[in-house]
């Protein structure tokens, strides 16, 4: 009787493993352990490795027939975003399956990735099948925060459980994405590295009523505003090329390299894919300053978001130094630097292959993720990290607006299809 990854994936759901971040977190344990047992029920030996209570990592191998094949790494986190259930018109962590979804928090992020490898070696099991690659797996904590309790932790105490891997995928990443009756499914090949920062500004403290020439306040919003305006200049990767490239000609769109921003106006709803990835950005996201009205501070500070494209971090870096105004200082809060695996590979071609077997009209991309996921801790490996987590999703279906959103669900059928084509692409 095959696994029902609908209701797999629910009951990971009624698991809370929100992760607040700063160490405060739910824990995945009960999570972990369930996983474990679905991985002992259907003949995978599992290991559970704790960094710190209740942040629980399962790691397994499923042996294949040729030891001679590089492994394939597998890997979902556990961990989910906090969910407010006042903002939510269903409770986030009831893990309903109705109207042909799955409901609650980490229907996308990721637990549907969880769901489906599980259900995958469930037939596996039941058919007396196996991969011809190992297949490495882990189910991991801590993804939502640093990883310093999840994948992190792992490559720097345990990178022998990975002996062997070339390549890992993981989320965001292989999912269709309707554009006016044309399937994109964009395979994460790249994503932009994570550089977020605190500036602090130091000048002289006093009464507010008194002209002070050395406002840490005013040096701060300075910077800040120099820094909200700077045009960062576009830089292509093989990804986001690539990306411009297989798009354009899917949709039958002009492509100009010389004329970016041209090009994506032509893209119309393909360029939500890729406008954040063809510059790096400094956002401005948190102020810190002053304690009375009447009382200038002698220091205030920001934190930005900084997110970097390979080969653009010493350049970026450099235009911040040259933005910020007398006084103001700038250290690191994260510093994980950008990770590109190739495009032109036998695994990237298997990808396509099997989401092309299971949907002949799809029209496979490379993709570069805005954001971050594990892959910077797998990538010190050296293993090429693809995002790839299949799913077929109705057109109109806001998939991006899921994770970390309100409301979050995926639908079943999605689910069943990237069963299918994770088994075609596992078994390769």
């Amino acid at each position: 009787m095959a696994l029902d990854v609908a209701q797999v994936c629910a009951q990971l759901i009624r698991f809370d493993t929100t992760n607040r971040g700063g160490g405060d977190s739910a824990g995945e344990r009960e999570a972990a352990e369930h996983v474990a047992a679905i991985l002992h029920d259907n003949g995978v030996p599992p290991t559970l490795l704790e960094p710190a209570p209740r942040r629980t990592n399962v790691l397994a191998r499923v042996h294949g027939t040729d030891p001679s094949l590089p492994a394939v790494l597998v890997q979902s986190h556990l961990d989910v975003v906090p969910a407010d259930p006042a903002e939510w018109s269903f409770d986030p962590f009831a893990g309903e399956v109705r109207d042909g979804f799955v409901h609650g928090r980490g229907a996308v992020d990721m637990k549907d990735m969880a769901a489906m490898t599980l259900a995958v070696l469930h037939r596996w099991h039941t058919e007396g099948r196996r991969p011809r690659r190992d297949v490495v797996l882990a189910f991991v904590a801590d993804e939502e925060d640093q990883g310093a309790y999840g994948a992190h932790w792992l490559v720097e105490h345990h990178a022998a459980h990975f002996a062997g891997v070339q390549a890992a995928i993981s989320e965001s990443g292989a999912f269709s994405y309707d554009v006016d009756g044309v399937r994109l499914y964009p395979v994460g090949t790249a994503e932009r590295g994570t550089s977020h920062m605190t500036l602090t500004a130091t000048g002289r403290a006093g009464h507010g009523s008194r002209r002070n020439d050395q406002n840490a306040v005013t040096a701060l919003v300075t910077s800040l505003a120099r820094i909200a305006a700077f045009q960062h200049p576009v830089r292509l990767t093989p990804t986001v090329e690539a990306f411009l490239v297989g798009v354009g000609k899917a949709l039958g769109v002009e492509v100009d390299l010389d004329d970016v921003d041209g090009t994506l106006a032509r893209l119309g709803p393909a360029a939500k894919l890729v406008e954040n990835t063809v510059r790096c950005s400094t956002t401005p996201t948190m102020l810190s300053a002053g304690y009375k009205v009447n009382v200038i501070p002698g220091t205030a500070t920001a934190q930005l978001d900084v997110r970097t494209l390979p080969g653009t971090v010493d350049e970026l870096v450099a235009d911040i130094d040259s933005l910020l105004s007398p006084g103001v200082t700038r250290e690191f809060l994260e510093h994980q630097p950008p990770v590109e695996a190739p495009i032109d590979t036998p695994w990237f071609a298997a990808m396509a292959d099997a989401l092309c077997d299971e949907d002949p009209a799809a029209h496979v991309v490379p993709y570069c993720l805005g954001g971050g996921t594990d892959a910077k801790a797998f990538s010190r490996l050296g293993i090429h990290c693809y995002g790839f987590s299949p799913l077929q999703l109705p057109a109109g279906f806001d998939y991006r607006a899921m994770a970390h959103g309100v409301d979050e669900r995926v639908p079943v059928a999605g689910l069943e299809f990237g069963v299918r084509v994770l088994d075609r692409f596992l078994s390769s």
